[in-house]
């Protein structure tokens, strides 16, 4: 596995990478507008388990009428379980309690540098070599994110609450890359994209209910439209759809690749962000996308 890992990948195993990964970054960059209609009435780690249920759910149906089986070995459970732990339950618990006390900005530069901690991870746990460009472009790009939200990196003010945010912020990056590391395994293992969703989803919903359960937040639900769409976008589209694409964007392409979507998520989002919400450009934010897209054009050459 490590050998394989480690290997250069093949220029045709790259066909379709852009596609799939226009596909994740355009609706997790979306979504970052959508999770701000979750936010209030329910509890954070409540909206996350309704997310993940539906989702598997959903997913489950779908394979269920497609004549997928959700049938797997037990060993490959054992790791779905572990992957949904770290991946859809922790992680987004994490993500979302981070912006509880920071700006979703400074949360996406502290999420971007997941294209370090995963390739160092793969370096770690498969033996995989580290590529000068994927890193090169991997500098570009968090560069970029970080010019980006200059003005809200400047703003921010020491605090016991800040730092609590930061923190919650890299832990969330670790137990992502985690969660990625584990599905490099489950890809080798020959388990379906679809059907390790389902039960990756299922694990994280249980994650973020038991996570709830612990802390005490309160069982509710807030009907309103706003509420209900919004899930219901962040269910089909944030999750079965792009994590789908992004599944088989590392399948494809492998996790250098897949991992730098968390450097386009968020020129995605301040551009539906200057579209929706007003948000004022300056020449540093415009510097900062002119290195993500650069870095995005160095990380998906098919020679890459």
């Amino acid at each position: 596995m490590a050998d394989h890992a480690a290997a250069r990948i093949r220029p045709d195993r790259l066909r379709g990478a852009p596609a799939l990964f226009a596909i994740a970054t355009l609706i997790w960059g979306s979504t970052w507008l959508a999770i701000t209609f979750q936010l209030g009435v329910v509890a954070t780690e409540i909206s996350v388990a309704y997310r993940f249920a539906l989702a598997a759910s959903i997913l489950a149906i779908w394979c269920r009428a497609t004549g997928r089986s959700l049938a797997l070995a037990r060993r490959d459970h054992a790791f779905l379980a572990a992957q949904g732990v770290l991946m859809f339950g922790a992680n987004y618990v994490a993500i979302y309690e981070a912006e509880r006390y920071l700006t979703s900005g400074l949360v996406a530069v502290l999420f971007s540098t997941i294209v370090f901690t995963n390739p160092i991870g793969m370096r770690i746990v498969y033996g995989a070599r580290l590529s000068r460009r994927t890193l090169f472009a991997a500098m570009l790009g968090v560069a970029g994110v970080a010019l980006l939200f200059l003005h809200e990196l400047l703003t921010i003010r020491s605090s016991a609450s800040v730092a609590l945010g930061i923190a919650f912020g890299l832990v969330a990056t670790l137990l992502a890359t985690g969660g990625n590391l584990i599905a490099v395994r489950n890809h080798h293992a020959s388990v379906g994209v679809l059907e390790g969703t389902v039960w990756g989803m299922a694990w994280g919903a249980a994650t973020a209910a038991l996570i709830a359960m612990v802390t005490g937040a309160p069982w509710t639900f807030d009907p309103s439209p706003r509420y209900v769409l919004s899930l219901l976008y962040l269910a089909v589209f944030g999750s079965i759809v792009a994590f789908g694409a992004y599944f088989m964007l590392l399948k494809k392409s492998g996790i250098a690749i897949a991992s730098y979507t968390s450097v386009a998520i968020p020129v995605i989002a301040v551009l539906l962000s200057t579209l929706f919400e007003g948000f004022a450009w300056t020449w540093t934010a415009g510097l900062g996308v002119a290195f993500a897209a650069t870095g995005n054009v160095i990380v998906l050459r098919r020679d890459a």
